[in-house]
């Protein structure tokens, strides 16, 4: 009788050509030299029957269409519905680029001055872009537009969130030399154009900040790797 061969184990990074096991690439050039593919496979550590860490980090990256950003943003039951990647990888990666998005947004010494909506927008990206609800946030600057205060004023649901005048520019008022604010929320759907309700909103705080000797000085929706400026596109003018 003969007997069925034997399964064969999880293919591991061990079992890779020395060339190409990226720990040992890691260790010999550095992280810089690797591919996005090597760094995820190192967090993953292991691939599974026939498929190396390496392949299975492929395949994670063309399902993101190889943007990292997407990949990021994707939760645990997300990651899991790809064969090879259970519960212990999928939190492994949904932590790693936790981090990276807590170091981009952890804040260096001495304030930031943000000037312009570009600069605005790369300090509230790690904040905004990849969350699955939508939140308002409120920047406080001085009269040399040098960061205050960073304030999370609400918290909603996917279709909204809620902004409410007097919780905005009572926290604002409570850095005694701001001068001016600078309004933002997120809209997980992707959609960077305002909507009627933000036009609405960006009027009534625009007016409400004028009463009070406070300069409006943008209202930012983030949305993803995008966003829209409503000094840029010289809605605040129009807003009044």
């Amino acid at each position: 009788m003969a007997y069925p061969p034997p399964t064969p184990a999880p293919l591991q990074m061990r079992d890779l050509a020395a060339d190409e096991q990226p720990r040992e690439k890691l260790l010999r050039y550095g992280p810089r030299n690797l591919t996005d593919a090597e760094l995820l496979a190192i967090l993953l550590r292991s691939g599974m029957r026939g498929v190396s860490a390496v392949d299975l980090a492929r395949r994670l990256l063309l399902q993101a269409g190889h943007d990292l950003h997407e990949l990021a943003g994707r939760q645990v039951q997300d990651l899991i519905r790809t064969a090879g990647v259970g519960p212990v990888k999928a939190l492994q990666l949904v932590a790693a680029f936790e981090l990276g998005r807590r170091r981009e947004a952890a804040p260096r010494r001495g304030k930031p001055v943000l000037a312009d909506s570009a600069s605005c927008f790369r300090f509230l990206r790690p904040r905004l872009s990849d969350l699955h609800h939508e939140e308002f946030h409120l920047l406080c600057l001085n009269r040399a537009n040098r960061l205050l205060g960073a304030h999370t004023v609400s918290r909603g649901g996917t279709t909204g969130t809620v902004a409410d005048a007097r919780t905005i520019f009572r926290t604002a008022l409570q850095h005694g030399s701001v001068t001016s604010v600078v309004l933002a929320h997120n809209h997980p759907s992707g959609q960077v154009q305002p909507s009627a309700a933000d036009l609405r909103l960006t009027t009534k705080l625009g007016r409400a900040a004028r009463h009070l000797d406070l300069h409006l000085l943008d209202h930012l929706i983030v949305a993803g790797h995008r966003y829209y400026s409503f000094a840029d596109h010289q809605m605040l003018e129009a807003a009044e």
